[in-house]
């Protein structure tokens, strides 16, 4: 079976099982870490934003549909992190780890609509995100949800969810500005990883690294599709964004920029609870 097929078809048995969505998200928002929206006072306006929407993610959003129907190139500023957020990771690598996922997932995810260009080049859309807050992994009871879930896998039929303790969490605020500086789109969001959707990773930004590419997801489709994005709204992928998702050439050479997907060894790792830097490819490279 090819990755293609592979993946279509784990599409297929999850919406299949979409009846049974209720029971999931209510034990996800029980187990779920709480983390407020913060503004970084980073966005050229907040006045365009409306009132707080959502369950799993928290957001205040604008988005000028119209306005951005008729852009066709988008270049992304990297995204950087507001100093209180900064002071609560210690190494400087695992901010990287994160805001690179980030990027990542924008640039992949915008070209499904817009061309991406280097941040040289004149575009139509720049697009800046800025990390405001990160709620810190706690790696050792990370390390024993992961060999609880483990171990209970090898005796039971499914592994038990992830011990709702020791949860991380980050908030990001983002827009999208045009070549004459007026924002077409903006974002202030906020989520907490829970015990059901989030793997437990042995890193202090364990949770915040899979949920930079929530957010990536979430800020890109409002841009792609002009409408705020909803929690539970199933999209299907794009053909270049599963390539992407496996490792492959992404569709515009600036995304490399970001390095590649690990597809399926990230997915092997994350079961077993190692730390992103195993398995994020641009982070293998930075370190040779």
């Amino acid at each position: 079976m090819n990755r293609s097929r592979w993946f279509w078809n784990r599409f297929s048995l999850y919406q299949g099982g979409l009846h049974w969505l209720a029971l999931p998200l209510t034990l996800a928002m029980a187990g779920c870490a709480s983390v407020p929206l913060k503004e970084g006072g980073t966005l050229s306006s907040y006045g365009n934003l409306g009132v707080t929407k959502g369950e799993l993610s928290k957001s205040r959003t604008f988005v000028d549909g119209q306005g951005l129907a008729a852009m066709k190139t988008v270049k992304i500023v990297p995204t950087t992190f507001a100093s209180d957020a900064a002071s609560r990771v210690k190494a400087k690598a695992d901010r990287a780890l994160v805001s690179n996922a980030l990027d990542r997932e924008l640039c992949v995810a915008l070209s499904d609509k817009y061309e991406v260009v280097s941040a040289e080049q004149p575009a139509d859309l720049t697009v800046r995100a800025v990390v405001t807050d990160l709620v810190p992994t706690d790696k050792a009871m990370a390390g024993v949800s992961a060999m609880v879930t483990l171990g209970t896998g090898v005796v039971l039929p499914v592994g038990v969810p992830r011990i709702p303790a020791g949860l991380g969490g980050l908030s990001v605020e983002a827009e999208a500005v045009d070549s004459s500086g007026i924002q077409r789109a903006a974002m202030v969001w906020a989520r907490g990883a829970n015990s059901i959707q989030n793997n437990p990773r042995v890193s202090e930004v364990g949770d915040a690294y899979s949920l930079a590419s929530t957010f990536g997801s979430d800020f890109s489709r409002m841009l792609v599709t002009g409408k705020e994005p909803k929690d539970l709204e199933i999209v299907l992928p794009s053909g270049q964004r599963v390539q992407s998702w496996f490792g492959g050439k992404p569709k515009y050479a600036v995304c490399d920029n970001f390095g590649r997907s690990s597809g399926l060894a990230r997915a092997v790792f994350d079961k077993i609870g190692a730390p992103p830097e195993w398995s994020d490819k641009r982070a293998e490279a930075a370190t040779q």
